[in-house]
């Protein structure tokens, strides 16, 4: 079945019912409720090897491995990285507060930010390795701030896009937020070396959720030629950006290549090395959501059906509280029924969720089984965006998320109570 090739790689359908890593989706949603986030550590552990063993045949010089803190990021995940001796991307002072906890190592953390505050600067130079500076402004704050042991990278806005599946997603284009032009990267860097600040190396990101690795060429080109003016000291370090794409619905499969994608930078880096004779960099590659987004399964249970002309919407007791994907960007998503007897696809359907919203809707106009009141149906490709942009909207109580492994569901983050929703209220 090619809507079974969205979930993750340890899905079966065994005796009519959904099974990831042995575990039955149906019991799991009867013992924890749902909403419900499921992650399969098969399939991550799968994505992480498939980057470093890309990365190692590819890439003659050192490498690593980043994974993106705003794709989902808990205690269990966070400790998950260092498994696997990920770089941690944190944006701000909460998700390095989270890595901390979780005894990620201060080499291993890295600081994105835009507009990071001085809170965030303070506890990125106590606690990362790393800090991957946006602006000038920025610059200037901390070389107020001291001592200053870690790392600095300069973010350069490369003015080339990649094709996403949305206009929000782009991040590299001439009127973009992130980072700095050209010739804000030269005055970065003449101010990193006034004030003996350690310049380290240089950051571009052109988008989230691509395909197609070249649009990335111009920009490592552009990012070559302002490192050969920098003209860095001793080792280096060079990350090309990531997010690259997942399939999100069966018309988007197969998912795309992970070895294509990182064949793809390694030989435009070291072509552009030779080519202006530096040295080749430590490269990071920042894999984003094709990490973590196949990995996740979200299960919600049917209350309702509503009939609207041509129109059948399917009422579930999730939404826009927990994955505003939809609605943010128009996403697009597949699903299959949990338990049935055939998962033969009779009738076009649209899902929707409880909240007084009329954007809150999973999806629209999909084939599927006959669904009925009371059955469960599962969303694949869920791992990434939803729970780290999940709200509490009309009293929405964010969900419990699993990791499941050989058979066996850890709980890695509670549901949330009525009593949690109020625990900021001051009377």
């Amino acid at each position: 079945m090619k809507r079974l090739d969205l979930f993750p790689i340890t899905t079966k359908i065994e005796n009519h019912k959904l099974n990831i890593a042995n575990c039955s989706l149906e019991e799991l949603a009867n013992n924890f409720q749902t909403p419900l986030y499921v992650y399969d550590k098969a399939t991550l552990d799968l994505a992480v090897d498939s980057y470093q063993q890309a990365l190692a045949s590819y890439y003659p010089q050192a490498g690593s491995v980043t994974y993106a803190g705003k794709a989902y990021l808990c205690l269990a995940i966070a400790k998950w990285t260092q498994s696997h001796d990920l770089m941690l991307d944190c944006t701000g002072e909460g998700e390095i507060h989270t890595a901390v906890n979780a005894n990620v190592k201060r080499e291993n953390i890295l600081v994105h930010g835009v507009n990071k505050s001085i809170a965030d600067l303070k506890s990125a130079l106590q606690y990362a390795g790393t800090i991957v500076v946006d602006n000038l402004s920025e610059l200037e704050k901390i070389s107020t701030l001291q001592p200053i042991n870690s790392d600095i990278w300069l973010r350069l806005l490369p003015g080339v896009s990649v094709t996403t599946h949305h206009s929000h997603t782009e991040t590299g284009h001439h009127e973009s937020k992130f980072g700095m032009t050209y010739d804000e990267i030269l005055e970065a860097a003449k101010f990193c070396k006034e004030n003996k600040l350690p310049l380290k190396g240089l950051h571009f990101h052109q988008g989230s959720n691509f395909r197609d690795p070249e649009p990335l060429i111009p920009a490592i080109e552009l990012a070559l030629d302002i490192v050969k003016e920098i003209g860095f000291e001793g080792d280096w370090h060079f990350c090309p950006g990531g997010g690259w794409g997942v399939a999100y619905h069966e018309d988007e499969l197969p998912h795309p290549s992970i070895e294509y994608y990182v064949k793809g930078i390694c030989e435009a880096v070291v072509e552009g090395c030779e080519k202006r004779k530096l040295a080749l960099p430590h490269l990071h590659l920042e894999p984003g959501r094709s990490l973590v987004a196949r990995a996740g399964v979200a299960i919600y249970r049917v209350g309702a059906i509503k009939k609207r002309e041509n129109k059948t919407w399917v009422l579930i007791d999730g939404g826009m509280a927990d994955n505003p994907r939809y609605a943010l960007y128009g996403a697009r998503y597949s699903s299959l029924a949990v338990t049935t007897t055939s998962q033969e696809r009779s009738e076009v359907i649209s899902v929707a969720g409880p909240y007084c919203e009329s954007g809150d809707v999973i999806f629209e106009d999909l084939w599927m089984s006959n669904i009925q009141a009371g059955d469960l149906i599962a969303v694949p490709v869920s791992g990434a965006y939803h729970l780290s942009m999940s709200s509490n909207y009309n009293g929405a109580r964010k969900p419990a998320v699993l990791m499941l492994e050989n058979g066996e569901a850890h709980l890695i983050q509670r549901r949330e109570n009525l009593d949690d929703l109020l625990r900021r209220d001051v009377i």
